[in-house]
């Protein structure tokens, strides 16, 4: 039998993974040493307590060195915002990119582009674009993962396949819709991965015009992880980071890596 002490225990060694049911996750490279099985067995029938965005496990900011942001955008599905992407690579600004399986599809060859350049991180947005949850608990009328297996797969299928595109596995994780239940939370740390919220919403799910996106960045407080979308290219997300970037650059800020800070 199965218990958080023994499977916590297993970490520490070579987990080997048993193959895939229908909503159960596809077994893991080898190397991540995580039994993506065991962590839904695990975590089956317990009940969630807390529902929301800043969750206690959920990485909301960093501890800044002075005035910095670290900048996250979502790729949903749909397009690539490839102005956003030329302004980030013309300031030579970091960015971490949230891909989800379904812009993955939209987009073939992309991610192997994007994770070739050094200012990019790629981070797992989820293999469905779904609320984390253990209940189907909803967000924004979009139906949740219903249970420990569904939750695991939403995570562990889009992980295998970031990983199988690019030879790199991704550290970060931001479910659909930003939304988790307490459980869920739990999941994604035991499955390996950082649960990455916001601090700032930039963009409003890609629906802001440019002029908000812009004032949202740049009223950022240090140590802000800003959040908008880069896969709608109609939107004003991309012009409003254009107008944010040289400016705050200009008055002295920097724009970090997050994977080089200590998120909170």
């Amino acid at each position: 039998m199965h218990t958080r002490r023994t499977f916590l225990t297993a970490l520490a060694g070579t987990a080997a993974l048993a193959g895939a049911a229908a909503l159960r996750p596809a077994p893991a490279p080898a190397a991540s040493g995580v039994d993506a099985n065991s962590v839904a067995a695990l975590n089956a029938g317990r009940a969630p307590t807390q529902w929301g965005m800043a969750l206690p496990g959920i990485a909301t900011r960093f501890a800044p060195a002075g005035r910095q942001l670290a900048l996250t955008f979502d790729a949903c599905d749909h397009a690539s915002d490839e102005r956003l992407l030329d302004t980030l690579q013309q300031y030579d600004v970091p960015a971490v990119l949230f891909v989800c399986s379904k812009w993955i599809d939209a987009n073939p060859g992309r991610i192997e582009q994007l994770v070739a350049n050094p200012l990019f991180d790629i981070g797992n947005h989820g293999t469905r674009h779904v609320p984390l949850s253990v209940t189907g608990r909803s967000a924004y009328g979009i139906a949740g993962t219903k249970s420990a297996d569904e939750a695991v797969a939403e995570v562990w299928t889009n992980q295998n396949r970031i990983a199988a595109l690019t030879g790199r596995t991704p550290s970060w994780f931001r479910t659909g819709t930003a939304h988790y239940d307490d459980v869920a939370v739990q999941i994604v740390h035991e499955l390996g991965l950082t649960p990455v919220g916001f601090s700032v919403n930039a963009d409003n799910g890609a629906t802001a015009p440019a002029g908000k996106v812009g004032a949202a960045i740049t009223a950022a407080s240090p140590g802000s992880i800003v959040l908008a979308h880069m896969n709608h290219p109609r939107s004003g997300t991309a012009a409003g980071v254009a107008a944010a970037i040289p400016a705050m650059l200009g008055a002295g800020w920097e724009f970090v890596r997050l994977a080089s800070q200590s998120v909170q």
